[in-house]
């Protein structure tokens, strides 16, 4: 099980010899916690779990998607938005600030379920609201699949 720990200046990961090979592939995500002190957990596949103690009122720890699942969900953003090649699209890219009404949206969802062979439910679907949030749903539904 790998393990992190959380201090005011760093967040580390140690990570048994045995799941060195498998780290690149999964996902992990601390989520978000309003109360000080609250604990969070890190979302990998049922690998990992992690604790973080924090006078802040938020942390966020995200583990982006591969780089080619964003270019690709870039490229069917930009494609199903008719968007110039010169438009600057980034992980952050909101599908709202794109242009995108609730129909494109489904549009892109149908369209990333047809070229990464998944299936997105109704729920994750709506949450998707940027072209990361889109990439790592994708990655996360890949390896699930898989497994």
């Amino acid at each position: 099980m790998a393990m992190a720990s959380f201090s005011s200046t760093c967040l580390g990961f140690r990570i048994p010899l045995n799941q060195a090979a498998k780290t690149n592939q999964n996902q992990c995500q601390v989520l978000r916690r309003s109360s000080a002190g609250a604990g969070g957990l890190l979302k990998s596949n049922g690998f990992r779990l992690v604790t973080h103690r924090t006078s802040q009122s938020h942390l966020r720890v995200s583990c982006a998607a591969k780089p080619e699942t964003v270019d690709k969900v870039c490229s069917i953003v930009r494609k199903q938005l008719a968007l110039p090649e010169s438009s600057e699209l980034t992980p952050e890219s909101k599908f709202s600030a794109l242009g995108a009404d609730s129909l494109d949206t489904v549009e892109i969802i149908m369209t990333l379920e047809e070229e990464f062979s998944i299936n997105i439910e109704e729920d994750n679907a709506q949450n998707i609201t940027t072209v990361q949030e889109a990439a790592d749903l994708i990655e996360d539904l890949v390896v699930k699949q898989q497994s």
